[in-house]
């Protein structure tokens, strides 16, 4: 009697959670490239000068250089208090991971 009660026990509580089923999982999603390349801007032309990157305003003391993200088709301009002027060079693909000097530009 025991035996039946403990069976019926088990298998009403089988019931009340779910039976096990089989579950078939995708393969986890490939990793995404973590890289993110950068363009270092160096200001070689012995003067001061101030920059808009293309998504902010910097001021380079002559022999200063900054770094920005790589992103093709990113212009960069000149800038004077806070105000974007003309283009100096737009980013391509070439530049990323390298030394751009802007004396090769102005």
């Amino acid at each position: 009697m025991k035996k039946v009660l403990v069976l019926m026990t088990l298998t009403a509580s089988l019931f009340a959670f779910g039976l096990p089923t089989a579950s078939v999982s995708a393969a986890p999603p490939a990793a995404a490239d973590c890289t993110v390349a950068s363009v270092k801007i160096l200001n070689d032309t012995g003067a001061d000068i101030q920059l808009h990157t293309g998504h902010g305003f910097v001021e380079l003391n002559k022999g200063a250089s900054t770094s920005i993200t790589c992103e093709p088709g990113t212009k960069i301009s000149h800038a004077d208090k806070g105000k974007k002027g003309a283009a100096i060079f737009e980013i391509d693909e070439s530049m990323c991971g390298k030394t751009v000097k802007l004396s090769n530009y102005l």
